[in-house]
């Protein structure tokens, strides 16, 4: 099946998943669940294949993490897909009742957005995060991941159309239910799928700055996403220097090859003391610092290019600042509004942080590690955005929906109206 013909059977098969029961679509999630489990062997064999093609081939270290998978990430992605079925279905959520007039009423209501791309690299477990917010969503999704994970991502989908059919048997008079998933794995199959600016509603990439960029520039297809992942973490004058450490240990190390982790060490000058302490935590890391950095600790001299660099490594750019608004001046001036911290007691430096650091997740006395869809109870995400236009920060199943009015009358026209024979009452309602 060429591309053009599999976003027409995912466009059939989207109508009937919209419509479809929570429970039609819950089930299929906890049926793919168990299959993770059972079929554990073979999704770790195929993955394991992949592994070896992709040391073979010298891929990226950061890249090569994010491509292997393990019984304790398959055990994750279990989880998250029943973490997912558990939430709230979003599809006829109703924001607003409102009456128009006696007897004329107007609701709005969440529905899903249709037909989304979705280009990942190197994660197959995103695959998994992606395909159950779409199907939780009512929403169809056209899969490309990275050519690495390609036997992987194979498995996962077709185990996906198992858990499919096993709870909506295709039926001959109707679009076959597992069409709403689709895998592509070509990059002249991407170039297709760019075209398609009538058939696909969204296109959401997950990868590298040059993906991004490249999908934002070669369609007309509305993109949500982020192209850097350039996270801050910021130490106050008044920092306790333990929880200091604590938090920047974890939000560079824990996973240092993922968007959210930071990039950037910014120290108030009055808590530069403590930076032996905080970096002695993580002794793994490269560290490069500006020149009151270096006279504290052993760091190779930074540039003008790595305040703005995304390393998905153990790199870290430290840097000392005069005061709380100078660091908030750099993360706005050199973040990608992704994901940023700050460490302090003082509640007023705090909110002074949190509304002027222009970024889609803020935190307080906490790594940036926990801005994620799983960690924020959204069940997964489909990716970060950082634009400000429809949806912002992790990507859930509300992300993933769009809002249609409702208006239900009784025989009401507006000529009565305009005439003057009626007046609207424009009254909102519980």
């Amino acid at each position: 099946m060429n591309v053009p013909d599999q976003v027409a059977a995912a466009r059939a098969a989207f109508y009937r998943l919209a419509a479809s029961p929570v429970e039609t679509r819950d089930g299929i999630l906890l049926a793919m669940a168990d299959l993770l489990e059972s079929e554990r062997d073979g999704i770790l064999a195929a993955n394991a294949r992949d592994a070896s093609a992709a040391e073979d081939s010298g891929l990226a270290a950061p890249l090569y993490k994010r491509l292997v998978l393990t019984e304790a990430k398959l055990r994750t992605m279990a989880d998250s897909l029943r973490s997912v079925a558990s939430l709230s279905d979003p599809i006829g959520t109703t924001e607003l009742v409102r009456e128009l007039d006696e007897g004329l009423e107007l609701r709005r209501v969440r529905v899903p957005i249709g037909v989304i791309g979705v280009i990942f690299e190197s994660r197959p477990d995103a695959l998994v995060q992606i395909a159950s917010l779409g199907l939780k969503s009512g929403n169809s999704v056209i899969l490309k991941g990275g050519t690495e994970a390609r036997e992987t991502n194979r498995v996962l989908h077709s185990l996906f159309v198992r858990a499919i059919s096993s709870i909506a048997p295709s039926e001959a008079t109707v679009a076959p239910l597992s069409d709403v998933l689709q895998l592509v794995e070509t990059r002249e199959q991407i170039r297709t799928m760019l075209e398609l600016d009538t058939q696909i509603d969204l296109m959401i990439p997950r990868g590298s700055n040059d993906l991004v960029r490249f999908i934002q520039q070669n369609t007309r297809i509305p993109v949500l996403g982020h192209a850097d992942g350039v996270c801050h973490l910021y130490i106050h004058d008044d920092a306790d220097p333990a929880m200091a450490a604590r938090v920047a240990k974890d939000a560079k190390t824990q996973y240092p090859a993922v968007c959210n982790a930071i990039e950037t060490l910014l120290v108030h000058e009055r808590a530069a003391h403590t930076l032996p302490l905080i970096t002695r935590s993580m002794p793994e890391v490269e560290l490069r610092g500006c020149e009151r950095t270096r006279a504290l600790i052993d760091a190779r001299p930074a540039d003008d290019d790595d305040w703005e660099t995304e390393y998905n490594d153990l790199v870290l750019s430290v840097r000392v600042v005069d005061s709380l608004d100078d660091a908030i001046a750099h993360i706005n001036r050199h973040g990608s509004h992704h994901t940023d911290a700050i460490v302090t007691s003082s509640p007023v430096a705090a909110e002074r942080f949190l509304r002027g650091v222009d970024s889609s997740s803020v935190l307080w006395n906490a790594s940036t590690r926990f801005a994620d869809g799983f960690r924020y109870g959204l069940g997964a995400e489909v990716g970060i955005s950082t634009g400000k236009i429809h949806a912002r920060g992790p990507v859930g199943l509300e992300g993933l929906t769009t809002t249609q009015y409702r208006v239900v009358g009784e025989g009401h026209i507006v000529a009565d109206y305009a005439d003057g024979r009626r007046r609207f009452t424009h009254r909102d309602r519980p």
